[in-house]
């Protein structure tokens, strides 16, 4: 992955996460992994999955807000898109970093936990929509949910990398992912209110790599 400017100027970020959450540190490495993976992600041209469940849910759908339209810096839309669409409309637009998150699709969701298993709710999305080169950002406080462990097999099984958010412990998702942020608490709520500020740093680290 080329370095520019903007690759160090997104390492801000991460460095200014350390030092508001001094108890993070031993997490930056990993931190930093998982911005240099969902950058290379979006440089290729690919796409983020999110999911988790119960506050993680609410989360994933957060991740994707702050990826899809700015987040703290302005975001210029392509010029070939602009050309193509009404002035008025290209000046109302944003920049948008494509994330999908897995838990917004409450039918089909629901269709595969009825008629088969909520084990299996993320996995089978995943296997439809998971494409070589994209990643899965997946959120669990135990790091051992079932169907984030199956959505992950599947993301790896057709070519993707796999982040996942936990908690302090070693878990299942620990021993799958390909870069996994264990942040130091083993409390729930504990582990959730730490996993926002890890992932507003990443949004933040890539808006600013890839949108200066």
């Amino acid at each position: 992955m080329s370095q520019s400017i903007w690759y160090y100027i997104g390492m801000n970020e991460i460095e200014s996460l350390v030092q508001r959450y001094p108890n993070l540190v031993d997490c930056q490495a990993e931190v930093v992994r998982a911005y240099e993976v969902l950058l290379t992600c979006f440089r290729g041209g690919h796409k983020v999955l999110v999911c988790g469940n119960g506050g993680s849910a609410a989360d994933a759908e957060h991740i994707c807000g702050e990826l899809l339209k700015k987040f703290k810096r302005h975001r210029a839309i392509p010029p070939a898109i602009a050309e193509k669409l009404p002035s008025e409309l290209a000046g109302k637009l944003e920049g948008s970093l494509p994330a999908i998150s897995l838990v917004s699709m409450s039918g089909i969701a629901s269709a595969v936990a009825n008629d088969v298993s909520w084990d299996t709710a993320f996995a089978q999305q995943a296997l439809g929509l998971a494409e070589a080169g994209d990643v899965l950002l997946t959120l669990s406080t135990s790091g051992n949910s079932r169907n984030c462990v199956a959505a992950s097999q599947v993301v790896q099984a057709k070519g993707g990398k796999v982040v996942a958010l936990t908690g302090a412990r070693e878990s299942a998702l620990s021993a799958l992912a390909d870069v996994t942020i264990r942040v130091p608490a083993t409390e729930t709520y504990q582990i959730q209110e730490l996993h926002l500020p890890v992932y507003h740093a990443l949004c933040s680290a890539v808006e600013a790599a890839i949108f200066g």
